[in-house]
């Protein structure tokens, strides 16, 4: 009975160490608007699931690599279970995508190299795309203490980013409109 506490206790410790820490690139999806949707809510207490809506501004894709609609495999570990995941597209849009350093505003560590966040998710932006280095604030959502969070340009690309829908290879619920995959994190399938 002892060791079966001992093995339970150690397999708690280890799940939950995997729910990430402020230093990952695990990126969760909050509701940005008040829009009802379905939501799929994991271990990390975050809203995965996301708005459909896109930030205001941001300009739809003429030609995307993947059309609204068609599948595609993701190529990233944004999340647990999100790579080799099946994508279903539902928007694809033309913008300059930055990964960013931030200290969240609920406290906590900082969080290096986040990924994505596009020019409409950045308070007070205009067309003009920011350099690696430049301070920013944050005006999106996708994990808890991001929105009005100062932060670190890390990297900055001009491309066609897209949000998707997938069903985690780790299992679990559809994961709605999940904010943001750069082109190059997708693949054929």
């Amino acid at each position: 009975m002892k060791k079966s506490f001992i093995v339970i206790g150690i397999a708690a410790v280890i799940a939950l160490s995997g729910c990430g820490n402020g230093n990952t690139n695990n990126q969760g999806k909050a509701n940005n608007n008040n829009n009802q949707q379905e939501t799929n809510t994991g271990m990390d207490g975050m809203n995965h699931s996301g708005s459909s809506e896109a930030p205001k501004g941001l300009m739809e894709a003429k030609n995307p690599k993947f059309e609204v609609g068609s599948q595609a495999i993701i190529k990233a570990e944004h999340m647990p279970g999100m790579n080799k995941a099946t994508a279903t597209i539902v928007g694809a849009y033309d913008t300059t995508v930055y990964a960013v350093s931030y200290t969240p505003t609920t406290g906590g560590e900082k969080v290096k190299n986040h990924k994505w966040v596009i020019q409409e998710d950045i308070k007070d932006s205009d067309d003009q795309p920011y350099k690696p280095g430049d301070e920013v604030v944050l005006n999106a959502e996708h994990m808890p203490g991001m929105k009005g969070a100062a932060a670190t340009i890390d990297t900055a690309e001009k491309t066609t980013i897209y949000m998707v829908d997938y069903t985690p290879t780790t299992g679990g619920k559809l994961v709605k409109n999940h904010k943001w995959l750069t082109e190059s994190e997708l693949s054929a399938k």
